[in-house]
């Protein structure tokens, strides 16, 4: 199975979070979400929710830059969704997918849960 870490890697946490993997001999293929090649989708995103346990998509947005492009907390998922892919800025990271498994890297040490 292929460890996917989407990271960014203009994000000290989430440079930590390859690191740690790649200490722990994991060389993951690594999804550079930022990048306007790379974004993740609707589906993507819904996809790792339900790799995460079936989690809102609140589970990773980062609350700060949520509050700076005025995501209110009562918007719904389905249009949480559709903001977190118009706007990756909005996706917590890093996140680590292996097989039918997903995890946000906060700590980095949770990245090792799914190896």
């Amino acid at each position: 199975m292929t460890y996917t870490l989407i990271h960014n890697p203009g994000c000290g946490s989430s440079k930590k979070g390859l690191a740690l993997l790649q200490e722990n001999g994991i060389e993951p293929e690594v999804r550079k979400y930022m990048n306007a090649g790379e974004r993740l989708s609707v589906e993507e995103l819904k996809d790792i929710a339900k790799k995460m346990g079936g989690v809102s998509p609140r589970e990773f947005l980062r609350d700060k830059d949520a509050q700076k492009f005025d995501i209110p907390p009562t918007l719904d998922d389905e249009k949480l969704f559709e903001a977190m892919a118009e706007n990756p800025k909005l996706i917590q990271r890093p996140i680590g997918i292996n097989g039918d498994k997903a995890v946000l890297g906060r700590p980095n040490e949770k990245l090792l849960e799914i190896t």
